[in-house]
C-alpha cells in the first residue's frame, strides 16, 4: 500500500515537470539552421527586455549575434536584419521572396485584408501596387505639375504662419494640414480648408495614433495581440477601432459624392479612377467600395504623417543647429533670390539643401523598423535559412546609425553628404522610404514635398527657439513606438 502511494506520488510529481520542460523546450526549439538570437520569457518573448526605442536593443544585439539575428516577439520568431548589406539582399536581390507581410491581429482587423500597405503580397497586391503607381503618376506625381500642387499649399501654410505675428507656435497642425491637402488633391480631386470638419477629424486620428502614446499601444497590440482584453489596452483598442470605423465614414461619404457626379469621360482624380477599374472588373474582387476606402486611409496616412515629421524634424535641427540655417538660406538667396518660387529643377544647385535633406532621413529616422516584411517561400541569407511565412524586421536606423558607414552617426552633420568640392553626394545607406518591391509606394510625392516645403520656408521665415522656453526642444527623444516622430514643441517664425 505505501508502495502505491509512492508510485502515485512520484506520477503526479512527474507529469507536471514533464509537461514544463517540454514547454521549455518548446519555446527554446528553433527551426533548423535559423539565425541566432534571444528567447526572452514564455508567451512574452523578448518584449520586457526592449527598450522604448526597440530598433537600437536590435541593435546592440547585433553584436552578440550578428546582422542577422532571430527573437521571439510575443509567441511568435521574427528574424531582424540589422544592416545594409542583409535587407539589400532580402529586400532587392531576394525581393518576391521577402514581400510578404506578416498577419498581425490588430492591423487585421483595421485593414480586413483590404487596402495596400498591409496586404499580403499576391495577385491582388500586385494589381493594387500597379494601378496606384500608374494612377498618382497619371494625376502629376513626380512631375512639374505637382509642382505647383504643392507650391498652391505653401501659399496657404505661409499665411496660416504670418498669422501667428510672430509670437510662439506649435506649427504640427497647420503643417500636417498644408501636407495632407497636397495628397489629398490628388486623391479627391481638391484641397479641403483647414476649418472643414471632417478634414480636422482625420487629421485629428492621425495626430492622435501617431502621438508618443498612441503609437506605443499599437506596437504592444501588434506582439502581445491578448493585451486587448486587459485594461487599459482594452480601451485603448475599442477606440482605435472606433476611429478607424469614422475615418472609413468619411471616406465612404465621399466616395458616394464622387459616384453621383460620375463622369467616365472626365476622370478627376485618384477615385474616379478607381470607380473605372470598379466598373471594368465587376466581376474582380480586387476593385471593390471597400477596398477603395482603405486604400484612401493607407494614402491619408502615409501621405500626411511622414512628410510632416520629416519636414518639422528638419526644423527641429535648424533650432539646435542655427548655422545650418544661415546656410541654407545663403545658398537659396544666391540660387531664386527672396521672390522667386523653388522648383524641383533647382536642386542641382542647392548640393547644401540636399545634403541637409539627406542627413535629416538619416539622422532621425521615421519609421525605424520599417514596415514588416514576410518571407513567401524558405530562404537562405547569409548562410542561415529562414523558413516560409517568417516576420521579418528590417532596421533601417541601425543602416542608418552604422559606425562602419557613418562618423560618429550620432551627431547631425549635413556636411558629410559634400564632397571635397561642395557636391552633393547621394547615399545609397539612407534609405528612409526603403528598399525593394515594397518601397513606399509615395516616395517621389514625399521627397518633392520635403524639398519645396523647405526651401520655401527657409526662403520666407527665420525659424527661431520659443523665448519663453528655458530649453530647445527635445531633438533626442521622440514617440515610442512603429513612427519617430517628434514630441510636441513651439518655435518663432519671423518673417524675412
Amino acid at each position: 500500500m505505501l508502495c502505491c502511494f509512492y508510485d502515485c506520488i512520484s506520477v503526479s510529481t512527474i507529469l507536471p515537470v514533464a509537461a514544463i520542460l517540454a514547454a521549455v523546450y518548446y519555446w527554446y526549439k528553433r527551426p533548423s539552421n535559423m539565425p541566432p538570437g534571444p528567447r526572452g520569457i514564455p508567451f512574452l518573448g523578448v518584449v520586457p527586455f526592449v527598450e522604448k526605442q526597440s530598433e537600437r536593443t536590435f541593435f546592440k544585439w547585433k553584436k552578440d549575434y550578428g546582422s542577422v539575428l532571430s527573437v521571439r516577439m510575443g509567441r511568435e520568431d521574427w528574424v531582424v536584419l540589422n544592416d545594409y548589406e542583409s535587407i539589400y539582399q532580402a529586400l532587392v536581390k531576394q525581393g518576391s521572396s521577402f514581400s510578404g507581410r506578416p498577419s498581425v491581429s490588430i492591423l487585421d482587423e483595421i485593414t480586413n485584408g483590404h487596402g495596400l500597405a498591409f496586404l499580403d503580397y499576391c495577385e491582388k497586391w500586385k494589381s493594387q501596387r500597379k494601378f496606384g503607381l500608374m494612377t498618382l503618376r497619371g494625376f502629376g506625381v513626380g512631375k512639374k505639375g505637382m509642382e505647383e500642387r504643392i507650391l498652391e499649399e505653401v501659399d496657404f501654410l505661409c499665411n496660416k504662419i504670418r498669422a501667428k505675428n510672430g509670437k510662439p507656435f506649435d506649427i504640427q497642425i497647420i503643417l500636417m494640414n498644408a501636407v495632407a491637402n497636397v495628397i489629398w488633391n490628388v486623391v479627391i480631386g481638391h484641397r479641403c480648408e483647414y476649418e472643414d470638419g471632417d478634414f480636422k477629424r482625420l487629421i485629428d486620428i492621425l495626430r492622435k495614433w501617431f502621438s508618443s502614446d498612441g503609437s506605443v499601444y499599437i506596437e504592444m497590440l501588434m506582439y502581445v495581440p491578448h493585451l486587448k482584453y486587459v485594461p487599459p489596452f482594452y480601451t485603448k483598442h475599442k477606440e482605435l477601432k472606433d476611429d478607424i470605423s469614422e475615418m472609413l465614414v468619411i471616406f465612404k461619404r465621399i466616395i458616394e459624392d464622387h459616384e453621383n457626379t460620375y463622369d467616365e469621360n472626365n476622370s478627376r482624380d485618384f477615385i474616379d479612377a478607381f470607380i473605372l477599374e470598379m466598373k471594368r472588373s465587376q466581376s474582380s474582387s480586387d476593385f471593390t467600395h471597400l477596398q477603395l476606402m482603405q486604400y484612401l486611409r493607407d494614402l491619408f496616412e502615409a501621405g500626411s504623417e511622414t512628410t510632416t515629421s520629416t519636414t518639422r524634424w528638419a526644423l527641429l535641427c535648424m533650432l539646435h543647429y542655427p548655422e545650418t540655417q544661415d546656410k541654407l538660406r545663403e545658398e537659396i538667396m544666391n540660387v531664386i533670390g527672396s521672390s522667386a518660387r523653388p522648383s524641383m529643377s533647382h536642386k542641382t544647385d542647392m548640393p547644401y539643401m540636399c545634403a541637409f535633406i539627406q542627413e535629416v532621413f538619416r539622422f532621425r529616422t521615421l519609421v525605424p523598423l520599417n514596415v514588416p516584411h514576410k518571407t513567401t517561400e524558405k530562404v537562405n541569407i547569409k548562410g542561415y535559412t529562414i523558413p516560409k511565412g517568417t516576420a521579418v524586421f528590417t532596421n533601417l536606423w541601425a543602416v542608418h546609425n552604422d559606425p562602419d558607414v557613418w562618423d560618429e552617426p550620432n551627431k547631425f552633420k549635413p556636411e558629410r553628404h559634400l564632397d571635397d568640392k561642395g557636391n552633393f553626394v547621394h547615399s545609397n545607406h539612407v534609405i528612409p522610404f526603403s528598399v525593394g518591391p515594397r518601397h513606399c509606394l509615395g516616395e517621389q510625392l514625399a521627397r518633392m514635398e520635403v524639398f519645396i516645403f523647405l526651401v520655401s520656408l527657409v526662403q520666407k521665415f527665420e525659424f527661431l527657439p520659443d523665448p519663453d522656453a528655458k530649453d530647445l526642444p527635445d531633438i533626442e527623444n521622440g514617440s515610442h513606438g512603429t513612427v519617430f516622430v517628434p514630441l510636441p514643441y513651439k518655435l518663432l517664425a519671423k518673417e524675412i
